[in-house]
């Protein structure tokens, strides 16, 4: 499952491009600046005039055997540097106007840090792999904006309150906080959708974020595990798998679970954890049912390294069905004679 070198190239123009526009504006800015402040143009003219000042100083000093910095350079410079960004605030802009900041604070809009791929190149990567366009079209429905209690009462909105309010906490504090959810109840309860709420806000930060019904990731390890010809592909997949930033395992439980898949599940909650990789894990099983279905490990490893967190009340999604149908109804139909 690695790039082709036509997706790694593709990926790299990417980024040329975003540095080729960030240097067009950069220049734009400056122009823009240089022609409704003059001053601030004398400024940076001045700066160039000590830089060059400094040189020549440096130059004679050489040749008197001296190698002293010149003691006027950087208080010089510093003097210039706070009447250029006073002269930017006092006309209306931000001091750091000329600056304009890459997209990726960490890589600098280049996708990799000393050597290693950034996270915003890991993401990239996984949208590519694994086809994750559907995720963020969830995510544009299903976000912690549109999350409604109207659908709850009772003990049943404790519950949803309880989770809400710890999906918004793993999503807030993901880059200081190691955090696994374990998201459980009956169907239709909005498991899924605060998943996805989640995922949204950690797509957004930069994270890289893999997304799977757990009847699709157990398709997929089954045909790499038992397919021989592909065995580079199931060390590329089980990489990403374990390493990705945030992995949701959604609707575990509808996979046809057996020894191997139990197996695999454990493998991958484990090696996560090791690595402290936060996972989110929805099912409509209860507990007692997750631990008949899979092995004593999985059971203890959920329950010992996830925050568990039931939601229970009516399915949501039949609730938006009859609503709909209702306002659908003319409220003056009779039965006609």
């Amino acid at each position: 499952m690695s790039l082709t070198r036509e997706q790694y190239d593709d990926i790299m123009r990417g980024y040329m491009q975003k540095q080729s526009r960030r240097h067009q504006l950069s220049l734009q800015r400056r122009d823009e600046i240089y022609e409704k402040i003059p001053a601030y143009k004398e400024l940076s003219e001045r700066v160039s005039e000590v830089a060059v000042g400094y040189l020549h100083k440096r130059l004679g000093e050489k040749q008197n055997g001296s190698s002293a910095t010149p003691s006027f350079v950087r208080p010089e410079l510093d003097k210039i540097a706070a009447r250029k960004k006073a002269l930017l605030i006092a006309n209306g802009y931000p001091e750091d106007y000329l600056n304009v900041k890459p997209e990726c604070p960490y890589c600098g809009d280049t996708g990799f840090i000393d050597g290693v791929k950034c996270r915003c190149f890991k993401r990239k990567e996984i949208e590519i792999l694994y086809d994750q366009s559907h995720l963020e079209e969830l995510a544009r429905e299903q976000n912690f904006d549109k999350l409604s209690e109207s659908y709850y009462h009772g003990d049943d909105l404790k519950r949803f309150r309880i989770a809400s309010n710890a999906c918004r906490r793993m999503a807030a504090e993901f880059d200081s906080v190691f955090r696994n959810l374990y998201l459980y109840g009956t169907v239709g309860t909005g498991k899924s959708f605060l998943s996805i709420c989640i995922a949204k806000e950690v797509l957004e930060s930069g994270h890289s974020v893999l997304y799977f019904s757990a009847a699709a990731l157990f398709d997929k390890l089954s045909m790499y595990s038992f397919d021989v010809r592909v065995k580079d592909e199931l060390r590329s997949f089980t990489n990403d798998l374990y390493n990705c930033d945030l992995l949701i395992i959604d609707d575990l439980g509808t996979e046809l679970t057996n020894q191997f898949i139990s197996a695999q599940l454990f493998t991958c909650l484990n090696e996560r954890h090791l690595g402290r990789k936060s996972t989110v894990i929805s099912t409509n099983l209860s507990l007692k049912e997750m631990q008949a279905r899979y092995s004593d490990r999985v059971f203890s490893r959920i329950t010992n390294d996830y925050e568990l967190y039931k939601l229970t009340g009516s399915d949501i999604r039949v609730l938006k069905r009859r609503l709909r149908s209702a306002a659908a109804t003319p409220t003056n139909w009779t039965q006609p004679s």
